[in-house]
């Protein structure tokens, strides 16, 4: 892929050829991701959009304890979506007035770990009000809280709806001013709204559109709540190009959005910091995973490549983690990018079923055992979201370069 590097053939991570850096592994498989193309795409975000617009890193894209702390010093704040992660974030130096907390789910405990961090909580359910209340009068300590919005509509497009319709996530819209009445009842530090319509979506359009319905959306609500809005997250859901033909997000385009946005919120709400919160879009690209070729193998006319990792440690490569049709991410023979003769092969690993599937019937320079194979688009939703104890194979490393 364009974002690394290669010299004498083989690719370079974070300025070292791929052979060098797995020898400073030591073994395979391994994820590596590419302190240099994280800054990079940081400073893209930044030269788009509007100056005032906070960025926050969602690190259940990838919550490596070294890359979160890398992030946090590029970021303006992070979104945690657990106390493991809330542990992480804090570990790593975020600023705890600039981490939110969201989930469905949240036991009374997280709630009481967030409230003692006096991190943002994201409510999405009536029930986190009484416990909230309790909490906060138990620490003598305030709740900070915004209330997570399910809206009446969905992100078009998107890879992932995590809005609109009947969801788990957040309150319905129809419901929030009595949750913001209830809210101001018992007393908790009412900030905002998050509105999260969806993910992984490579249109500007849709994406602008989402983003000006959410405003609108917080807008009309803000009409009920206790307090003024003094934060606002309208979500991210900036996609990543994987597969042949896919375009890349039109960033400015969703630059431009958001500058009128925020000219609209010096007005409607000038108390109100708009935030964007962004995973995927912010790691993504800047991961690669690499895994060792173990066996060449012909079967009825057919070249697999077997190799020493799989669906074990790279879940949503398989197809296996939200594909409704499977596609190849782009891959690569990372040490003989270059090489001249092709052949179609299947890329498989060492599992025992058939799901195992790395790459099917794709063009690549013809490789041997011990060569490497590198998957591109690798640096979120990888190792985290992958059964990694699936057979009882070794559990990947992963490194930030």
């Amino acid at each position: 892929m364009q974002q690394f590097a290669v010299a004498d053939g083989q690719l370079l991570v974070g300025g070292l050829p791929l052979e060098q850096l797995a020898a400073r592994v030591g073994q395979t498989p391994f994820y590596a991701y590419d302190r240099a193309l994280l800054k990079t795409r940081v400073g893209e975000l930044r030269a788009a959009l509007p100056a005032s617009v906070k960025l926050h890193y969602a690190m259940k894209a990838n919550p490596l304890p070294a890359l979160v702390g890398f992030m946090a010093g590029l970021v303006d704040g992070i979104d945690v979506a657990s106390a493991g992660e809330l542990k992480v974030a804090l570990d790593a130096g975020a600023n705890p007035h600039e981490v939110s907390f969201a989930g469905p789910g949240k036991r009374r405990g997280e709630l009481r770990q967030a409230v003692a961090a006096g991190v943002l909580i994201n409510l999405e359910s009536f029930r986190e009000v009484g416990e909230l209340a309790a909490i906060a009068d138990e620490l003598q300590r305030p709740a900070r809280i915004a209330v997570r919005v399910n809206p009446d509509f969905e992100l078009k497009g998107s890879g992932m709806k995590m809005g609109g319709g009947p969801k788990q996530f957040g309150v319905d819209a129809e419901q929030v001013p009595e949750l913001l009445a209830a809210i101001g009842k018992a007393g908790l530090q009412f900030e905002g709204f998050h509105l999260f319509a969806g993910s992984q979506n490579l249109k500007a359009e849709a994406i602008c559109e989402a983003q000006q319905k959410s405003y609108d959306l917080a807008l009309r609500l803000a009409g009920d709540a206790p307090s003024p809005v003094r934060f606002l997250n309208l979500g991210g859901g900036f996609g990543i190009p994987y597969f042949p033909g896919e375009q890349r997000l039109d960033l400015q385009a969703v630059g431009d959005n958001l500058a009128r946005l925020t000219a609209r919120a010096e007005v409607d709400m000038p108390e109100a910091e708009l935030v964007i919160e962004l995973g995927r879009y912010l790691v993504g690209e800047a991961g690669i995973y690499v895994t060792q070729i173990v066996d060449r193998k012909i079967s009825r006319g057919q070249t697999y490549l077997v190799v020493d990792g799989g669906l074990n440690h790279h879940l949503s490569v398989s197809g296996n983690f939200g594909q409704v049709i499977r596609k190849n991410y782009p891959v690569a023979i990372g040490n003989r990018i270059n090489g001249v003769a092709k052949e179609s092969v299947s890329v498989v690993g060492p599992l025992c079923t058939p799901l195992d599937l790395l790459a099917e019937r794709m063009e690549l320079p013809v490789a041997q055992p011990g060569d490497l194979v590198v998957i591109y688009q690798s640096g979120a939703y990888g190792a985290s979201a992958s059964p990694q104890r699936f057979l009882g194979h070794p559990e990947v490393i992963e490194v930030l370069v």
